[in-house]
């Protein structure tokens, strides 16, 4: 569990807002390297590690991007207003230490607001929108800030550091997805006996659009496809359980359907196929039906002729937030599924 926990942590800090993975693709690539046979990486940055096998052909799927910030302006006084990268709910950027990724290295920022000393009363009363905020970098002006490195287009991440909380709970930014690429490398390492080919791909820029899966999926073309994602829980405050019946500590949680179906409903081949999977081996899991929100495996099943998929996710709290959190257990139940439903793919595909 702790070497889990240490890749997840390494994973976590790393930052790659979508279209910039690069730094996070080196560190995966490092990490999975022992246990396949060829590694790749494709004209959309997707970093693809196959293990060789006959069929049927089997792609894992975890995308290695995060929500984050994009420069688009530099005023006269030098602070950086941006856009969002990913979907963001805007009061949870307010007053957050940034980290402006520049061609000279890091720049440190801050997103500042009035002190509410000087705030009218109706102005306490209204959230500000992220396209009312900007960065303050220290710089004196626009000049100054182009000097140090900060320019249109530097992408932006918080400025969050992993930390372990209460029993196995821990905490960090971009869990969406490092957890799903931190189970995806366990994964692979805990395989035996594999019969079919397994194409492990880590994905670029699916916080805008799912891009990364698409084309990688058309390319492969395999039988049968997983997705690794983290998905939302309903057993904290200000959320109930008929939003979402997940519980963190509980096991994976296996999709039946997201976005409303809207997303992806998975078929029930692959239903079966991964609850065999989990029953065969005394690992818990829960049943997912979605209303908010979708993975990978949304791009993945529309592929050419049509690709049978499936999800699994760690149950995760506060996603998209730089403070997410989740269950280690639950995360290495999520690789141990994986691992034991490819073991036995064939016999399902």
């Amino acid at each position: 569990m702790n070497d889990l926990q240490d890749l997840l942590e390494k994973l976590s800090n790393a930052h790659g807002v979508s279209g910039y993975e690069g730094s996070v693709r080196q560190i995966i690539e490092d990490e999975v390297r022992p246990y396949v046979d060829e590694i790749k990486t494709d004209k959309m940055g997707n970093l693809i590690a196959t293990k060789r096998g006959g069929s049927p052909v089997v792609m894992l799927a975890a995308h290695m991007d995060e929500v984050g910030l994009m420069t688009k302006y530099v005023d006269e006084k030098g602070f950086v207003h941006f856009t969002k990268t990913g979907g963001w709910f805007d009061q949870t950027l307010l007053n957050q230490r940034m980290i402006l990724h520049t061609e000279n290295g890091k720049i440190y920022g801050v997103i500042g607001s009035k002190p509410p000393h000087v705030m009218k009363e109706e102005d306490l009363k209204k959230p500000v929108k992220a396209d009312e905020m900007f960065i303050d970098v220290g710089a004196t002006s626009k000049e100054d800030a182009e000097k140090i490195g900060v320019k249109v287009g530097t992408p932006i991440t918080p400025d969050m550091e992993f930390k372990s909380l209460g029993n196995d709970r821990v905490t960090g930014k971009a869990f969406d997805n490092r957890a799903g690429c931190t189970m995806l490398i366990e994964a692979l390492r805990q395989m035996k006996d594999i019969k079919a080919t397994v194409h492990a791909v880590f994905t670029v820029q699916e916080e805008v659009g799912l891009k990364g899966a698409k084309t990688s999926a058309f390319g492969l073309n395999p039988d049968v496809a997983v997705a690794t994602d983290v998905t939302i829980t309903g057993d904290h405050p200000g959320i109930e359980k008929k939003d979402s019946a997940i519980e963190i500590g509980k096991g994976p949680a296996v999709t039946l359907s997201d976005a409303d179906g809207r997303g992806i409903i998975v078929p029930e081949p692959v239903l079966k196929w991964l609850k065999e999977a989990a029953e065969s081996n005394n690992i818990p899991y829960q049943l997912d039906v979605g209303t908010g929100g979708t993975t990978d495996a949304s791009a993945i099943h529309l592929t050419r002729e049509g690709i049978p998929t499936g999800v699994i996710s760690p149950p995760s709290r506060y996603i998209h937030t730089p403070v997410s959190v989740l269950s280690m257990e639950d995360l290495e139940n999520c690789a141990k599924l994986v691992a034991r439903a490819v073991e036995i793919v064939d016999r399902f595909f």
